[in-house]
């Protein structure tokens, strides 16, 4: 495992350090690896839904130019973006 140094506030390293000394965490390095994991798997669960929500759009054509420079997930995001901006 490697390492990675960080600088907090007072106020958070105290926040982190409560959490420790409350036994919820045994390390700071353990919460905030925790925090870490969650922060992904929500990142996760939210592409699934976008992802989705542009499958349900009924128009998920992609053109080898709309690619270029881009992801799939950008595209579809700025076409769910268009799409919600026509139903206001």
């Amino acid at each position: 495992m490697t390492s990675l140094n960080i600088s907090l506030p007072e106020p958070l390293k105290a926040y982190v350090e409560s959490k420790v000394a409350t036994g919820d965490y045994g390390t700071p390095s353990e919460y905030v690896r925790e925090l870490i994991r969650r922060d992904k798997q929500t990142r996760i669960e939210l592409l699934e839904i976008e992802l989705l929500d542009a499958l349900r759009s009924g128009n998920i054509e992609l053109r080898e130019e709309e690619l270029r420079g881009s992801s799939i997930v950008k595209v579809l995001r700025q076409r769910l973006a268009v799409k919600g901006d026509q139903k206001i």
